[in-house]
């Protein structure tokens, strides 16, 4: 099967193109570059089994006629939809920026895909549509009340689009996929989370404190209604989240399809940054300041959905997300 990937080189999308690469799968990356690197389509040259079986075109989801034209060369069976802003910080900040690429992107490559029979695609959503809803998460829980971010809103909004328009296509096949929080690297160290500029995420801010980019981690608030008064979420590891979409690919059937992708068990910030001091024998020093408006102060998921119907759950433990984490911290250290 060939399969299209929007934001391709950003994080998940380039774990998730090395593991269907080691399944033979075809791949073609369209990455506007925005909030990735072309070093990334490098990297996956050298670390893929089959090189030969990805290709790359920069080019953004809301321009038609560079997604006409890509689906005209290649005709992919599916897409794989991860392109998207996604700052929580930013989304408060800059709000119509995000209604206007996050949806016009969807909706723009929806109208290319019908054109070109292409009735796939996977969603990457996230676990914000939640609102604040009551850990653990199941898919069946309410969705769009209390959402504290334009960003969380926008993932509500494509949701709402794509159950919508798959109504009217009784032979589209839709699969969205909540992520909970992506963290961790390819166990070689040559892949990771690298935002450019300030990371607006925990883990990779821990990454550049480790590098010694940054002098200190910044630590927004303390006082949650929590175990430990840190906010508590659900770090899934990148490879993890990445085997969730192949095995996403299992279902099938026409219509509408919603699973979790977490772990099911909740960290908190602090669990993060002292576990990832003990597993790399490294100091993080932090700084506590005030809450980050829009972050809610508890969820993890309930990813039992998942485990039943596509026979995938997690195998990669917090150990494993800091230790990886870190080597690629190293390897970014010394380009």
């Amino acid at each position: 099967m060939k399969i299209l990937l929007t934001g391709g080189l950003g994080f998940i999308g380039s774990h998730t193109t090395y593991v269907l690469n080691t399944l033979d799968y075809e791949v073609v990356i369209i990455d506007n570059l925005s909030n990735s690197n072309l070093y990334v389509y490098e990297k996956l040259q050298t670390l893929c089994p089959n090189p030969e079986r990805i290709s790359f075109y920069e080019g953004d989801v809301t321009d038609k006629t560079f997604l006409d034209r890509t689906f005209s060369k290649e005709k992919p069976e599916a897409v794989i939809h991860f392109a998207s802003r996604k700052a929580v910080k930013e989304s408060i900040e800059q709000p119509l920026l995000y209604y206007r690429e996050n949806l016009n992107g969807l909706i723009t490559l929806l109208d290319v895909m019908e054109r070109h029979d292409c009735n796939r695609i996977l969603f990457s959503s996230s676990a914000t549509v939640y609102g604040s809803g009551e850990s653990p998460l199941k898919e069946d829980a309410p969705i769009g009340s209390g959402i504290t971010n334009p960003y969380g809103q926008t993932k509500y909004f494509q949701e709402c689009i794509l159950q919508d328009y798959v109504k009217t296509r009784t032979n589209l096949n839709v699969i969205l996929l909540r992520y909970f929080n992506p963290v961790g690297s390819h166990p070689s160290g040559l892949l990771g989370e690298d935002p450019k500029g300030i990371p607006n995420n925990l883990f990779p801010f821990i990454m550049r404190v480790a590098s010694r980019e940054y002098d200190e981690l910044q630590i927004f608030g303390n006082d949650y209604p929590t175990r430990d008064g840190f906010c508590v979420r659900d770090f899934i590891h990148v490879m993890d989240l990445a085997e969730g979409h192949v095995a996403s690919l299992k279902q099938t059937e026409p219509g509408c399809h919603i699973y979790n992708l977490g772990t099911g068990e909740g960290v908190s910030v602090m669990e993060m940054v002292e576990t990832f001091e003990k597993v790399n024998n490294i100091e993080i020093p932090y700084q506590i300041k005030d809450r980050r408006p829009g972050d809610a102060s508890e969820t993890y998921s309930d990813a039992s959905k998942a485990r039943m119907e596509l026979g995938w759950q997690t195998k990669r433990s917090l150990e494993d997300i800091c230790r990886d984490g870190y080597r690629f911290a190293m390897n970014s250290s010394m380009l």
